[in-house]
């Protein structure tokens, strides 16, 4: 396994999706380490690049949830900041304030509209990697759009008066 070219085309996609839970950079550079000694320790061996690419989201995710059942994490608030800075990054600044958006949105919400938007999965595909039925991700993606859609709207309300 060539777990240094693993790493460079796995790293941001497994930090990304870890912020989108965590949304604090300290705590998402932890997950993915631990991710990767997973990787090394089990000598994982994958099919192909889309059986890896599935592998890092649901251990990602899965990661995440573990942490979120932690009570220490109950009791921590972080500031907008720490949510925003690491997908700005790959964004850039012009999305700057459709993230802050969407980090406002629940975590099924959030990650649905970040592997159909940013990752380009299909709805099928989605399903398969959250292990949810495809009509729950069409849903969940329908709802997740009009939400933003109507945060958006409100905050540019907010800024008109």
């Amino acid at each position: 396994m060539e777990l240094q070219s693993i790493y460079e085309r796995r790293f941001e996609l497994a930090y990304r999706i870890a912020m989108l839970y965590i949304k604090n950079e300290h705590d998402a550079e932890d997950i993915v380490q631990e991710i990767f000694v997973t990787l090394m320790e089990k000598n994982i061996e994958f099919r192909d690049e889309e059986h890896e690419k599935a592998w890092f989201i649901r251990t990602t995710r899965n990661r995440c949830k573990d942490v979120f059942k932690n009570n220490w994490w109950k009791r921590v608030e972080l500031c907008d900041a720490e949510i925003e800075r690491p997908l700005e990054k790959k964004q850039g600044e012009t999305d700057s304030e459709l993230i802050k958006q969407i980090m406002k949105l629940s975590p099924k919400y959030r990650e649905v509209l970040y592997l159909f938007y940013y990752e380009e999965y299909k709805i099928k595909e989605i399903g398969q990697i959250l292990h949810r039925k495809e009509s729950t991700v069409q849903t969940q993606l329908s709802t997740a759009r009009k939400k933003l859609k109507e945060m958006i709207e409100k905050d540019k309300e907010e800024n008109r008066k």
